[in-house]
């Protein structure tokens, strides 16, 4: 990494919180819970927390048998449903990657978020890494957006991490992803600055948008604040919208809600 990077992220790590980056946090939030004991309560007071009265969030993202409901539930709001696939552990099944992928796109999945096997990618097993994102792709189609999640914490290198970011994009990927938020280790600057200089260098060629997406970790509007100034400074003013940037969190919310001077949401079901 060349010295005018490392000082855009010293940069980017002093930048403060305030309303404005609330507003771009909470615009660019895929909200998500994804946990073993989810059930349908659970969903219902997700999706209650996803419109505010400053704006709603980009995304919700939950396991796939919660998606038609999530979808029924956020009618009409302009919230995305996104759901996740071959999550957490990236294993390298094509075929049931394609299968799963092809039934989250029939239940009305908006957004797939789907995990690289990283293992494989790492170990040298590249292409067998990258033909299972094709097969994600194919099911995806040109209707859902395939978000291609890294697990950059276990690529353990920049270089492998600047590879696997071209590898995915170059496979299909409408964003890239950091983290499942399953392992030790989420998100960094460092990773970032990266990331977005492959999407920076390779969205000229390609006739469709990249986008980036940071998760693990992103807990405060300060957080949050560092990748906006990061993006906007490696990319350019205007370009982190929630079509281009999404903060996979959370517990982000309630410090969005608190810094918009809004009182947290209720993390309890919600009658609709």
């Amino acid at each position: 990494m060349n010295d005018a990077l490392k000082a855009l992220i010293g940069e980017a790590a002093k930048v403060q919180a305030n309303e404005a980056y609330a507003l771009r946090a909470l615009a660019s939030m895929d909200l998500t819970s994804l946990n073993e004991d989810d059930n349908s309560e659970t969903i219902r007071a997700l999706c209650g927390r996803a419109v505010t009265d400053r704006g709603h969030v980009a995304a919700v993202c939950i396991y796939d048998p919660f998606v038609p409901l999530a979808k029924d539930l956020l009618a009409g709001t302009g919230v995305k449903v996104a759901t996740v696939c071959n999550f957490p552990h990236g294993l390298p099944d094509a075929v049931a990657a394609r299968a799963e992928a092809r039934a989250q796109v029939a239940a009305g999945a908006d957004e797939v978020d789907v995990v690289l096997p990283y293992k494989r990618y790492k170990a040298g097993h590249r292409d067998q890494a990258i033909a299972l994102l094709h097969q994600v792709r194919e099911a995806c189609g040109h209707r859902v957006k395939m978000k291609v999640i890294l697990e950059t914490s276990q690529l353990q290198s920049l270089k492998i991490t600047e590879e696997a970011s071209r590898d995915a994009i170059d496979a299909g990927a409408d964003f890239i992803k950091t983290s499942t938020g399953k392992v030790p280790g989420g998100a960094d600057l460092e990773v970032a600055a990266v990331m977005l200089k492959v999407i920076r260098e390779m969205q000229p060629q390609l006739k469709r948008p990249l986008g980036f997406k940071p998760s693990g970790g992103i807990r405060t509007v300060a957080d949050a604040a560092g990748y906006l100034y990061l993006a906007d400074l490696i990319m350019g003013e205007g370009w982190a919208t929630p079509e281009t940037l999404r903060f996979g969190a959370s517990g982000l919310l309630d410090d969005v809600l608190a810094h918009l001077g809004l009182a947290p949401t209720p993390a309890q079901p919600t009658t609709y």
